[in-house]
């Protein structure tokens, strides 16, 4: 699924400096990164860490897919020594992306998790069983909008980068890279209770689709 890399992904790429943070593109060795970025973000934007009974399972659903099948539309921030501390991560068609973990994410996925684990105590956003639910059915992300926003996105920065910045930095790269392949628009779904980032997606020109819910919001955008 991998493509040559986009003139965003080059211009990223030429940000560095030495010993700062700076964006470029995900590379195969951000992986592990990507995934504990996902974690410590997973719970209203604090840190998931024990609240389910494995701690895959959030990267499983929210990260690790989108990295397995457009590793070119996921840019990081690279802490200046290497080391991922945010990203945003993407695919540009949904509705082929859905094809694709049915057929081949959703197998191991349901074999790696094929029932809850114990409670552990905490009160997540939502159960176990329905990440579960979320892991093994991606007909989830159909919704009514696709044809004017095809491809949607996550983004997720450690605390350590927030209020840098670096979020509309990353969201700018992504889209620059989805207008350069035909893209009109972008969608994302959110914890409601994450009052923080809507704030954020707010002002980045986001809007409310018609199918958003209260309970789980559903914002948009064009690429241009």
């Amino acid at each position: 699924m991998s493509a040559e890399p986009s003139d965003a992904a080059t211009r990223a790429a030429g940000e560095s400096e030495p010993g700062h943070p700076f964006i470029r593109p995900y590379q195969p060795g951000d992986r592990d990164a990507v995934s504990e970025i996902c974690l410590r973000t997973a719970a209203g934007g604090g840190d998931a860490t024990g609240v389910y009974s494995d701690d895959a399972l959030m990267p499983e659903v929210f990260a690790l897919p989108y990295v397995t099948y457009a590793p070119d539309l996921a840019f990081v921030v690279d802490d200046g020594h290497g080391r991922a501390v945010g990203y945003v991560i993407a695919v540009a068609d949904t509705r082929a992306f859905v094809e694709w973990w049915r057929r081949e994410w959703a197998p191991g996925f349901r074999a790696r998790h094929p029932q809850p684990g114990p409670a552990t105590g905490h009160d997540p956003g939502f159960t176990e069983a329905q990440l579960l639910d979320a892991g093994a059915n991606p007909e989830r992300m159909l919704i009514a909008e696709l044809d004017d926003y095809p491809a949607h996105l996550h983004i997720d920065l450690l605390p350590e980068l927030q209020g840098q910045g670096f979020g509309r930095r990353l969201i700018d790269t992504l889209r620059s890279a989805l207008a350069d392949r035909g893209v009109p628009g972008v969608h994302l779904g959110m914890d409601a209770a994450n009052i923080g980032a809507r704030a954020f997606y707010d002002r980045l020109g986001f809007h409310e689709l018609p199918s958003s819910r209260p309970e789980a919001p559903l914002l948009g955008m064009s690429t241009s």
